[in-house]
């Protein structure tokens, strides 16, 4: 059990839940910020996972994966917000739909 006394599968129903919301808003939105947001989400509810798990098997390994999952979600957020500042200086617009540098 958890320190809390509230058991594990709420936890995980919980990063579940937060799972999904960020896959949604990933799948559904058309703002890079948003989906940026979504992202963030998305490792939160990972990260919240690692640490019930590790709470639960009285493990700190599952924490120690968590200390490196923020630094890649703070890594992510400085580099995604330059290149959303640098499309928005390019193009005007944050909507990935109409952001095509590719084609000619």
């Amino acid at each position: 059990m958890l320190i809390t006394n509230i058991p594990l599968e709420f936890y995980l129903v919980l990063s579940a839940i937060l799972f999904v919301i960020g896959a949604v808003g990933v799948l559904t939105r058309r703002n890079a910020i948003i989906i940026f947001m979504s992202i963030e989400i998305m490792l939160n509810s990972v990260n919240l996972t690692f640490v019930s798990f590790s709470i639960y098997f009285g493990d700190t390994l599952g924490q120690l994966f968590v200390f490196f999952v923020m630094a890649i979600a703070a890594a992510e957020a400085a580099i995604g917000l330059a290149i959303v500042l640098a499309l928005y200086r390019l193009k005007q617009t944050v909507f990935v739909d109409e952001v095509n540098l590719l084609k000619w």
